[in-house]
């Protein structure tokens, strides 16, 4: 009996690493090189993201772009927020949620433009919140990250490269 118990306690602790929420793409990989499509070198649009193994208990998700590499400091790149959680994809050049106010001054997504020739992070952030979030329209990341604090259930991070030719 007891090596039962332990045997289901054991499948039941995989079961729940296994549903560990997760932020893909099908155009790079982890740590791996955006394509340049998706930057201001490109058609500068939001690449296709997917979401995987979303907590049941979410009500809303908040996606974030930002770039620690940026001269000026962190920049932002994109925030979208009260995401629906059973959307599964967000799909390229899609808008799939309200829209914060990036550092570029707009209402959208602006790709990977770094200011130099050095290689950058892009750090892809995806929340799900035990709430949707009613915040006045625009919000900086500043603000989004206030109204979430405390609602966040689960947070996972996709990281993508960019560096601009130097020719």
């Amino acid at each position: 009996m007891k090596i039962f118990i332990f045997l289901i306690c054991f499948f039941m602790s995989t079961l729940v690493w296994a549903g560990e929420f997760q932020l893909t793409s099908a155009v790079f990989k982890n740590n791996g090189d955006v394509p340049q499509k998706y930057t201001c070198d490109g058609s500068d649009v939001n690449p296709p993201l997917s979401f995987k193994n979303v907590p049941a208990k979410a009500k809303s998700l908040v996606v974030t772009v930002t770039d620690p590499d940026a001269p000026e400091g962190t920049w932002t790149h994109w925030i979208v927020y009260n995401v629906p959680p059973n959307m599964g994809d967000i799909i390229e050049n899609t808008n799939p949620g309200t829209e914060g106010l990036s550092d570029f001054g707009k209402y959208a997504f602006s790709g990977p433009c770094p200011s130099d020739e050095k290689s950058h992070h892009y750090i892809f952030r995806a929340y799900a919140l035990n709430e949707i979030l009613d915040i006045n329209e625009g919000p900086s990341i500043s603000e989004v990250e206030k109204a979430i604090r405390g609602h966040v259930i689960a947070k996972t991070e996709l990281i993508g490269m960019y560096q601009k030719s130097p020719f």
